[in-house]
Formats: structure tokens, sequence, C-alpha cells
């Protein structure tokens, strides 16, 4: 499973030794012409990574979360809808069932904290971690 986009202020000048993502929002506006390229490339690479023979994603399938970053530019969890989106495209690729892969995703997915704040997410590395041990039996 893909994470969401990793984006940040940009990238270490001080000690160019390591190549390091600063983490944090880039704090463009929604009309921002280099904002909306990035999410317009963003969301034709969803669609096309993740459309299959049998499984084709449709723009308006693309949740936000497919196609920008969070406020820190790091975030380990996507949507519900954003693994939903990936099923089939794992499922192939893995050669399991669609219905194995949708119950991984239901089993990973964390609901609001206490019942009210925050939103539903999946934890993309536990979900990954949980993918390679059902490929591996």
């Amino acid at each position: 499973f893909q994470p969401r986009p990793s984006n940040g202020l940009g990238s270490n000048s001080i000690n160019t030794q390591y190549s390091l993502l600063l983490s944090g929002a880039t704090n463009k506006a929604a009309d921002n012409p280099d904002l909306v390229k990035l999410v317009t490339d963003a969301k034709a690479a969803v669609i096309a990574d993740n459309s299959t023979a049998t499984y084709k994603v449709k723009p308006h399938d693309v949740p936000a979360d497919a196609v920008t970053s969070s406020g820190s530019g790091l975030d380990p969890n996507i949507s519900p809808a954003y693994a939903e989106l990936q099923i089939h495209r794992i499922a192939e690729q893995n050669n399991l069932d669609v219905n194995q892969v949708e119950k991984l995703v239901t089993d990973h997915t964390t609901g609001r904290t206490l019942g009210f704040m925050g939103e539903p997410r999946v934890n993309v590395l536990e979900l990954n971690t949980a993918l390679k041990a059902l490929t591996k039996s």
C-alpha cells in the first residue's frame, strides 16, 4: 500500500551529506498554480497506478489524502477510502483474492479517537507488514 505523498518545506541545505526532507506544510493557497499542478499530476498517477485490467479507478473516487500531503508533510496514516482504492492493485500484484485484501484493510482500520475525534485511518506500515505476512504463507 502506498502512503500519502510526502512533501515538506524543501531539503536540508546545511548538512548536504544526507538527503533530508524538512517537515512542515507548504502553506500554498488552494489556487496556487504549483499546488494545482502537483495535485492534478498526483491524481492522474493514482488513477493510472491503481487501475487494473478488471478495475478502473474513476477520478471522483480519488480521495484528497491520495494527492495531498498532511500538515507536517509526513503521515503514517491514510484514509480507509484511499486504502480501498488500492485493494484491487494489491490483490492482483500479490495473487490474492480481493476479499482477503479487503479484510486486511478492515482489520487495520482504526476509528475515531474516543469515538468522536479525528477521522478513521489506516496505518500504512502496519497494513504492509500484515500484507507481507499474508503473502509469505
